[in-house]
């Protein structure tokens, strides 16, 4: 079992930078890859991005690539989201995920948060 608590949302200027943290609990944290999704109001939730259990692949949504970078630490059980160029199109609400397998969690992650919200003023 592992519990995701998501923070760093918040409001920013287009063109503005804001870093997610998703804290996980549980001892089996390393094991798992990691994911962020994304819900826009009146749309589906969408991937943003994935990293390996070891950190060592990641990929994004192309929506995304070259702004936004996924990284973890292990030794904290934390994951993150560092967005930057943001622009008014990426509001929506974030969520963390924890999933199985690189390949996998893009489609069927396993837990998930609670999300943080994130605005971008224009």
């Amino acid at each position: 079992q592992v519990q995701l608590v998501e923070s760093g949302g918040g409001l920013v200027q287009a063109g503005g930078s804001l870093r997610l943290s998703c804290a996980a609990s549980g001892r089996t944290f390393s094991t798992y890859a990691m994911g962020w999704f994304r819900q826009a109001p009146g749309k589906e939730r969408e991937f943003v991005a994935a990293i390996r259990w070891s950190g060592g692949s990641t990929y994004n949504n192309d929506s995304v690539k070259g702004r936004f970078t996924i990284s973890r630490d292990n030794a904290k059980n934390t994951v993150y989201l560092q967005m930057n160029s943001l622009k008014p199109e990426d509001t929506a609400v974030y969520y963390c995920a924890a999933g199985p397998s690189l390949v996998l969690i893009a489609t069927t992650p396993r837990y998930w948060g609670q999300g943080t919200q994130v605005t971008v003023s224009s």
